[in-house]
Protein backbone atom coordinates (compact mmCIF):
# COMPACT_ATOMS: atom_id res chain seq x y z
CA UNK A 1 0.00 0.00 0.00
CA UNK A 2 1.58 3.27 -1.19
CA UNK A 3 1.68 6.56 0.62
CA UNK A 4 -1.07 9.07 -0.11
CA UNK A 5 0.18 11.94 -2.28
CA UNK A 6 3.21 10.04 -3.54
CA UNK A 7 3.73 10.31 -7.34
CA UNK A 8 2.64 7.32 -9.30
CA UNK A 9 5.25 5.55 -11.38
CA UNK A 10 5.19 6.60 -15.07
CA UNK A 11 4.19 3.99 -17.56
CA UNK A 12 5.79 3.53 -21.00
CA UNK A 13 2.73 5.03 -22.72
CA UNK A 14 2.84 8.22 -20.61
CA UNK A 15 6.57 8.61 -21.25
CA UNK A 16 6.00 8.31 -25.00
CA UNK A 17 3.24 10.95 -24.94
CA UNK A 18 5.45 13.36 -22.99
CA UNK A 19 8.34 12.84 -25.39
CA UNK A 20 6.06 13.46 -28.36
CA UNK A 21 4.80 16.73 -26.87
CA UNK A 22 8.34 17.87 -26.13
CA UNK A 23 9.39 17.01 -29.69
CA UNK A 24 6.42 18.96 -31.08
CA UNK A 25 7.04 22.18 -29.14
CA UNK A 26 10.82 22.14 -29.04
CA UNK A 27 12.42 24.66 -31.41
CA UNK A 28 15.70 23.64 -33.04
CA UNK A 29 18.05 26.04 -31.28
CA UNK A 30 21.74 25.75 -30.52
CA UNK A 31 23.49 27.07 -27.45
CA UNK A 32 26.33 29.32 -28.43
CA UNK A 33 29.76 28.20 -27.32
CA UNK A 34 30.92 30.81 -24.79
CA UNK A 35 34.50 30.52 -26.06
CA UNK A 36 33.57 30.33 -29.72
CA UNK A 37 33.82 33.23 -32.12
CA UNK A 38 30.90 35.59 -32.38
CA UNK A 39 29.50 36.91 -35.63
CA UNK A 40 31.42 39.83 -36.98
CA UNK A 41 30.05 43.08 -35.64
CA UNK A 42 29.82 45.74 -38.27
CA UNK A 43 30.50 49.34 -37.48
CA UNK A 44 27.63 51.76 -37.94
CA UNK A 45 27.36 52.74 -41.58
CA UNK A 46 28.81 56.18 -42.14
CA UNK A 47 28.28 56.15 -45.89
CA UNK A 48 24.89 57.94 -45.88
CA UNK A 49 26.18 60.75 -43.63
CA UNK A 50 29.31 61.21 -45.73
CA UNK A 51 27.25 61.17 -48.93
CA UNK A 52 24.90 63.84 -47.58
CA UNK A 53 27.82 66.03 -46.45
CA UNK A 54 29.49 65.57 -49.83
CA UNK A 55 26.35 66.67 -51.65
CA UNK A 56 25.91 69.63 -49.31
CA UNK A 57 29.48 70.89 -49.59
CA UNK A 58 29.85 69.80 -53.21
CA UNK A 59 27.04 72.10 -54.26
CA UNK A 60 27.41 74.91 -51.74
CA UNK A 61 31.18 75.34 -52.18
CA UNK A 62 31.32 75.79 -55.97
CA UNK A 63 28.06 77.77 -55.89
CA UNK A 64 29.56 80.24 -53.40
CA UNK A 65 32.69 80.67 -55.54
CA UNK A 66 30.73 81.17 -58.77
CA UNK A 67 28.20 83.54 -57.20
CA UNK A 68 31.00 85.53 -55.62
CA UNK A 69 32.89 85.68 -58.92
CA UNK A 70 29.71 86.91 -60.61
CA UNK A 71 29.29 89.76 -58.11
CA UNK A 72 25.96 88.38 -56.90
CA UNK A 73 24.55 89.72 -53.61
CA UNK A 74 24.93 87.59 -50.47
CA UNK A 75 26.67 84.65 -52.19
CA UNK A 76 27.32 82.73 -48.96
CA UNK A 77 23.66 82.74 -47.86
CA UNK A 78 22.43 81.79 -51.34
CA UNK A 79 24.95 78.96 -51.62
CA UNK A 80 24.08 77.66 -48.14
CA UNK A 81 20.35 77.61 -48.93
CA UNK A 82 20.96 75.82 -52.23
CA UNK A 83 23.22 73.26 -50.54
CA UNK A 84 20.73 72.53 -47.78
CA UNK A 85 17.90 72.17 -50.29
CA UNK A 86 20.02 69.84 -52.40
CA UNK A 87 21.00 67.56 -49.50
CA UNK A 88 17.46 67.60 -48.10
CA UNK A 89 15.95 66.78 -51.47
CA UNK A 90 18.34 63.90 -52.04
CA UNK A 91 17.65 62.56 -48.58
CA UNK A 92 13.88 62.83 -48.99
CA UNK A 93 14.10 60.84 -52.23
CA UNK A 94 16.01 58.02 -50.55
CA UNK A 95 19.42 58.63 -52.12
CA UNK A 96 21.23 58.14 -48.82
CA UNK A 97 19.34 55.18 -47.44
CA UNK A 98 21.52 52.22 -46.51
CA UNK A 99 18.73 49.89 -45.46
CA UNK A 100 18.63 48.00 -48.73
CA UNK A 101 21.68 48.18 -50.89
CA UNK A 102 20.94 47.80 -54.54
CA UNK A 103 23.23 48.01 -57.50
CA UNK A 104 21.60 50.02 -60.26
CA UNK A 105 23.59 50.76 -63.34
CA UNK A 106 25.35 54.00 -64.12
CA UNK A 107 22.57 55.16 -66.43
CA UNK A 108 19.92 54.70 -63.74
CA UNK A 109 21.96 56.64 -61.21
CA UNK A 110 22.63 59.40 -63.70
CA UNK A 111 18.92 59.66 -64.44
CA UNK A 112 18.17 59.86 -60.71
CA UNK A 113 20.77 62.57 -60.12
CA UNK A 114 19.60 64.63 -63.10
CA UNK A 115 15.99 64.28 -61.97
CA UNK A 116 16.91 65.50 -58.49
CA UNK A 117 18.82 68.42 -59.98
CA UNK A 118 15.87 69.46 -62.14
CA UNK A 119 13.61 69.36 -59.08
CA UNK A 120 16.16 71.53 -57.26
CA UNK A 121 16.07 74.07 -60.10
CA UNK A 122 12.30 74.21 -59.79
CA UNK A 123 12.45 74.66 -56.03
CA UNK A 124 15.04 77.43 -56.36
CA UNK A 125 12.91 79.14 -59.01
CA UNK A 126 9.87 79.11 -56.72
CA UNK A 127 11.96 80.34 -53.79
CA UNK A 128 13.56 83.05 -55.94
CA UNK A 129 10.16 84.35 -57.03
CA UNK A 130 8.57 84.15 -53.58
CA UNK A 131 11.46 85.81 -51.74
CA UNK A 132 12.26 88.32 -54.46
CA UNK A 133 15.93 87.35 -54.47
CA UNK A 134 18.21 89.68 -56.43
CA UNK A 135 20.39 86.78 -57.63
CA UNK A 136 20.48 86.44 -61.41
CA UNK A 137 18.62 83.20 -62.38
CA UNK A 138 21.05 82.25 -65.16
CA UNK A 139 24.03 82.68 -62.84
CA UNK A 140 22.27 80.62 -60.17
CA UNK A 141 21.71 77.73 -62.59
CA UNK A 142 25.38 77.76 -63.58
CA UNK A 143 26.41 77.96 -59.92
CA UNK A 144 24.53 74.80 -58.91
CA UNK A 145 25.62 72.79 -61.96
CA UNK A 146 28.85 71.48 -60.32
CA UNK A 147 26.75 69.93 -57.57
CA UNK A 148 25.17 67.60 -60.13
CA UNK A 149 28.56 66.48 -61.44
CA UNK A 150 29.88 65.86 -57.93
CA UNK A 151 26.77 63.87 -56.94
CA UNK A 152 27.09 61.69 -60.05
CA UNK A 153 30.80 61.13 -59.36
CA UNK A 154 30.17 60.15 -55.73
CA UNK A 155 27.42 57.75 -56.79
CA UNK A 156 29.84 56.17 -59.25
CA UNK A 157 32.31 55.46 -56.45
CA UNK A 158 29.88 52.86 -55.09
CA UNK A 159 30.66 50.71 -58.12
CA UNK A 160 34.33 50.41 -57.23
CA UNK A 161 35.61 46.85 -56.80
CA UNK A 162 35.08 45.24 -53.44
CA UNK A 163 38.81 45.36 -52.68
CA UNK A 164 38.70 49.17 -52.81
CA UNK A 165 35.98 49.44 -50.16
CA UNK A 166 36.36 49.63 -46.41
CA UNK A 167 36.31 46.29 -44.65
CA UNK A 168 33.40 47.31 -42.43
CA UNK A 169 31.24 47.82 -45.53
CA UNK A 170 31.56 44.19 -46.69
CA UNK A 171 29.00 41.61 -45.61
CA UNK A 172 30.35 38.12 -44.98
CA UNK A 173 27.86 35.67 -46.47
CA UNK A 174 27.17 32.04 -45.58
CA UNK A 175 25.24 30.27 -48.36
CA UNK A 176 22.66 27.62 -47.43
CA UNK A 177 20.75 25.55 -49.97
CA UNK A 178 20.81 22.62 -52.32
CA UNK A 179 23.97 22.13 -54.35
CA UNK A 180 22.70 23.52 -57.70
CA UNK A 181 21.33 26.67 -56.07
CA UNK A 182 24.49 27.19 -54.03
CA UNK A 183 26.67 26.72 -57.12
CA UNK A 184 24.64 29.26 -59.07
CA UNK A 185 24.59 31.86 -56.29
CA UNK A 186 28.29 31.39 -55.49
CA UNK A 187 29.21 31.72 -59.15
CA UNK A 188 27.29 34.97 -59.50
CA UNK A 189 28.70 36.46 -56.29
CA UNK A 190 32.28 35.56 -57.20
CA UNK A 191 32.00 36.70 -60.82
CA UNK A 192 31.33 40.34 -59.94
CA UNK A 193 32.86 42.81 -57.51
CA UNK A 194 30.39 45.70 -57.71
CA UNK A 195 28.50 44.61 -54.58
CA UNK A 196 29.05 44.50 -50.82
CA UNK A 197 28.83 40.72 -50.35
CA UNK A 198 31.74 38.31 -49.99
CA UNK A 199 31.16 34.56 -49.82
CA UNK A 200 32.96 32.90 -46.90
CA UNK A 201 31.44 29.39 -46.82
CA UNK A 202 28.43 27.27 -47.74
CA UNK A 203 26.18 24.71 -46.06
CA UNK A 204 24.74 22.39 -48.73
CA UNK A 205 21.41 20.66 -48.19
CA UNK A 206 21.24 16.99 -49.11
CA UNK A 207 23.91 14.57 -50.29
CA UNK A 208 24.80 16.24 -53.59
CA UNK A 209 28.28 17.74 -53.80
CA UNK A 210 29.13 21.25 -54.91
CA UNK A 211 30.52 21.53 -58.41
CA UNK A 212 32.04 24.99 -57.95
CA UNK A 213 35.60 24.81 -56.70
CA UNK A 214 37.02 27.06 -54.03
CA UNK A 215 33.88 27.22 -51.85
CA UNK A 216 34.47 26.18 -48.24
CA UNK A 217 31.88 23.78 -46.84
CA UNK A 218 30.97 24.61 -43.24
CA UNK A 219 28.65 21.63 -42.79
CA UNK A 220 25.75 19.73 -44.34
CA UNK A 221 22.02 19.72 -43.71
CA UNK A 222 20.00 16.56 -44.15
CA UNK A 223 17.55 16.28 -47.02
CA UNK A 224 14.67 16.26 -44.51
CA UNK A 225 14.12 18.76 -41.67
CA UNK A 226 16.17 17.87 -38.59
CA UNK A 227 16.66 19.23 -35.09
CA UNK A 228 20.26 20.21 -35.81
CA UNK A 229 19.49 22.49 -38.78
CA UNK A 230 19.95 25.69 -36.81
CA UNK A 231 22.93 24.31 -34.90
CA UNK A 232 24.73 23.39 -38.12
CA UNK A 233 24.11 26.76 -39.75
CA UNK A 234 25.08 28.67 -36.60
CA UNK A 235 28.25 26.61 -36.40
CA UNK A 236 29.17 27.80 -39.89
CA UNK A 237 28.30 31.38 -38.95
CA UNK A 238 30.55 31.32 -35.88
CA UNK A 239 33.39 29.44 -37.56
CA UNK A 240 33.61 31.83 -40.52
CA UNK A 241 32.46 35.01 -38.75
CA UNK A 242 29.55 35.48 -41.15
CA UNK A 243 26.99 38.18 -40.50
CA UNK A 244 24.47 37.20 -43.18
CA UNK A 245 22.95 33.84 -44.09
CA UNK A 246 21.80 33.71 -47.70
CA UNK A 247 19.36 30.88 -48.38
CA UNK A 248 18.75 29.43 -51.84
CA UNK A 249 15.31 27.80 -51.45
CA UNK A 250 14.50 24.48 -53.08
CA UNK A 251 12.41 21.31 -52.70
CA UNK A 252 14.49 20.20 -49.70
CA UNK A 253 14.31 23.62 -48.05
CA UNK A 254 10.57 24.16 -47.68
CA UNK A 255 8.76 27.12 -46.18
CA UNK A 256 8.30 25.55 -42.73
CA UNK A 257 11.94 24.53 -42.57
CA UNK A 258 13.07 27.95 -43.71
CA UNK A 259 10.81 29.64 -41.15
CA UNK A 260 12.22 27.57 -38.29
CA UNK A 261 15.74 28.33 -39.52
CA UNK A 262 14.92 32.02 -39.53
CA UNK A 263 13.67 31.85 -35.94
CA UNK A 264 16.90 30.30 -34.76
CA UNK A 265 19.12 32.74 -36.67
CA UNK A 266 17.22 35.82 -35.56
CA UNK A 267 17.37 34.68 -31.93
CA UNK A 268 21.15 34.78 -32.28
CA UNK A 269 21.22 38.15 -34.04
CA UNK A 270 22.19 36.78 -37.45
CA UNK A 271 20.63 38.39 -40.54
CA UNK A 272 18.81 36.19 -43.04
CA UNK A 273 18.14 36.79 -46.74
CA UNK A 274 16.37 34.54 -49.22
CA UNK A 275 17.64 34.27 -52.77
CA UNK A 276 15.11 34.89 -55.54
CA UNK A 277 15.30 33.49 -59.05
CA UNK A 278 14.30 36.93 -60.30
CA UNK A 279 17.19 38.72 -62.00
CA UNK A 280 17.65 41.67 -64.31
CA UNK A 281 14.86 43.68 -62.65
CA UNK A 282 15.55 46.95 -60.83
CA UNK A 283 14.90 46.71 -57.09
CA UNK A 284 12.70 49.81 -57.26
CA UNK A 285 10.20 47.80 -59.34
CA UNK A 286 9.93 44.95 -56.82
CA UNK A 287 7.50 45.21 -53.90
CA UNK A 288 6.69 42.37 -51.46
CA UNK A 289 3.00 41.69 -50.84
CA UNK A 290 1.16 38.96 -48.93
CA UNK A 291 -1.86 36.87 -49.88
CA UNK A 292 -3.28 33.80 -48.13
CA UNK A 293 -0.14 33.48 -46.03
CA UNK A 294 2.12 33.62 -49.09
CA UNK A 295 4.83 36.20 -49.68
CA UNK A 296 4.61 37.47 -53.24
CA UNK A 297 6.95 39.73 -55.20
CA UNK A 298 4.97 42.29 -57.15
CA UNK A 299 6.85 43.44 -60.27
CA UNK A 300 5.91 46.93 -61.40
CA UNK A 301 5.98 47.57 -65.16
CA UNK A 302 9.01 49.41 -66.53
CA UNK A 303 8.81 53.16 -66.73
CA UNK A 304 7.45 54.30 -70.10
CA UNK A 305 6.63 57.87 -69.20
CA UNK A 306 6.95 60.48 -66.52
CA UNK A 307 9.84 62.72 -65.48
CA UNK A 308 12.46 59.96 -65.24
CA UNK A 309 11.69 58.62 -68.70
CA UNK A 310 11.80 62.15 -70.07
CA UNK A 311 15.15 62.80 -68.41
CA UNK A 312 16.54 59.54 -69.79
CA UNK A 313 15.30 60.46 -73.25
CA UNK A 314 17.02 63.84 -73.01
CA UNK A 315 20.23 62.22 -71.78
CA UNK A 316 20.20 59.66 -74.58
CA UNK A 317 19.68 62.28 -77.25
CA UNK A 318 22.24 64.62 -75.72
CA UNK A 319 24.78 61.81 -75.55
CA UNK A 320 24.10 60.89 -79.16
CA UNK A 321 24.54 64.52 -80.21
CA UNK A 322 27.89 64.81 -78.42
CA UNK A 323 28.92 61.49 -79.93
CA UNK A 324 28.18 62.77 -83.42
CA UNK A 325 30.15 65.94 -82.72
CA UNK A 326 33.12 63.93 -81.47
CA UNK A 327 33.03 61.65 -84.52
CA UNK A 328 32.42 64.50 -86.98
CA UNK A 329 36.01 64.53 -88.37
CA UNK A 330 35.92 60.78 -89.01
CA UNK A 331 32.45 60.92 -90.56
CA UNK A 332 33.52 63.80 -92.80
CA UNK A 333 36.55 61.83 -94.01
CA UNK A 334 34.35 58.80 -94.74
CA UNK A 335 31.85 60.96 -96.65
CA UNK A 336 34.63 62.42 -98.81
CA UNK A 337 36.02 58.94 -99.50
CA UNK A 338 32.62 57.65 -100.60
CA UNK A 339 31.96 60.66 -102.78
CA UNK A 340 35.35 60.67 -104.52
CA UNK A 341 35.73 56.91 -104.99
CA UNK A 342 32.57 56.28 -107.05
CA UNK A 343 29.71 58.05 -108.72
CA UNK A 344 26.52 58.51 -106.74
CA UNK A 345 25.27 60.02 -103.49
CA UNK A 346 27.17 59.78 -100.22
CA UNK A 347 24.28 58.29 -98.25
CA UNK A 348 22.01 55.35 -98.97
CA UNK A 349 18.43 55.61 -97.75
CA UNK A 350 16.28 52.57 -97.08
CA UNK A 351 12.96 51.91 -95.32
CA UNK A 352 13.11 49.09 -92.75
CA UNK A 353 10.80 47.58 -90.15
CA UNK A 354 11.45 48.69 -86.58
CA UNK A 355 9.91 48.01 -83.20
CA UNK A 356 6.28 46.83 -83.32
CA UNK A 357 6.70 46.51 -87.13
CA UNK A 358 6.71 50.26 -87.55
CA UNK A 359 8.64 51.33 -90.65
CA UNK A 360 11.45 53.83 -90.32
CA UNK A 361 13.91 55.41 -92.74
CA UNK A 362 17.51 54.33 -92.28
CA UNK A 363 20.44 56.43 -93.47
CA UNK A 364 23.89 54.92 -93.96
CA UNK A 365 27.01 55.53 -96.01
CA UNK A 366 26.73 54.13 -99.50
CA UNK A 367 28.91 51.04 -99.91
CA UNK A 368 27.68 49.89 -103.35
CA UNK A 369 27.56 51.37 -106.80
CA UNK A 370 24.67 53.71 -107.56
CA UNK A 371 22.79 51.17 -109.76
CA UNK A 372 23.09 48.27 -107.31
CA UNK A 373 19.35 47.51 -107.36
CA UNK A 374 19.32 47.22 -111.15
CA UNK A 375 22.29 44.82 -111.09
CA UNK A 376 20.63 42.64 -108.46
CA UNK A 377 18.42 40.91 -111.03
CA UNK A 378 21.45 39.92 -113.10
CA UNK A 379 23.19 38.41 -110.07
CA UNK A 380 20.17 36.48 -108.76
CA UNK A 381 21.49 33.20 -110.20
CA UNK A 382 24.58 33.35 -107.97
CA UNK A 383 22.69 34.13 -104.76
CA UNK A 384 24.34 32.16 -101.94
CA UNK A 385 21.32 32.05 -99.58
CA UNK A 386 17.75 30.87 -99.99
CA UNK A 387 14.73 33.10 -99.58
CA UNK A 388 14.20 36.78 -100.28
CA UNK A 389 17.57 37.79 -98.78
CA UNK A 390 20.26 38.38 -101.39
CA UNK A 391 23.80 37.79 -100.21
CA UNK A 392 27.12 37.08 -101.89
CA UNK A 393 30.49 36.59 -100.30
CA UNK A 394 32.21 38.65 -103.03
CA UNK A 395 29.50 40.99 -104.25
CA UNK A 396 30.81 42.86 -107.33
CA UNK A 397 28.48 45.77 -106.57
CA UNK A 398 30.44 46.71 -103.42
CA UNK A 399 32.96 49.48 -103.96
CA UNK A 400 36.54 49.27 -102.56
CA UNK A 401 35.77 51.96 -99.99
CA UNK A 402 32.46 50.27 -99.19
CA UNK A 403 34.25 46.97 -98.56
CA UNK A 404 36.44 48.66 -95.97
CA UNK A 405 33.44 50.38 -94.39
CA UNK A 406 31.56 47.09 -94.10
CA UNK A 407 34.57 45.30 -92.64
CA UNK A 408 34.93 47.94 -89.92
CA UNK A 409 31.14 48.47 -89.49
CA UNK A 410 31.57 52.22 -89.97
CA UNK A 411 28.83 52.38 -92.58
Amino acid sequence: MGLRGAPRPRTAASRNRTAALEQLWRAPTAQRDPVGPAPARRLPARGPVLAALTDLLGLAGPAWLLLRAGDQPRPLAAAAVAGLLWAGLRGARGRYTDRLRTEPGGAARAVGAVGDWLVLIGMLAVLHTAAGSPVDPATAVVAVAPGLLIAAAVAGLRRWPRSARRADRVRRVLLVGEAPGVDRAAGLLNSRTDHDYTLVAAVPVGTARLELEGVQVAGHLAACPADDDVSTVLGGVYAHEADLVLVAPGPQLTGDRLRRLGWGLHDRGVALSVLSELSGVAAERVRPVTAAGLTLLHIAPPLRGGPQAMVKNVLDRTGALFGLLALAPLLLAVALSVRLSSRGPVFHRQVRQGQHNRPFTMWKFRTMVADAEQLKAQLAVVNEVDGPLFKMRSDPRVTPVGRMLRRTSID
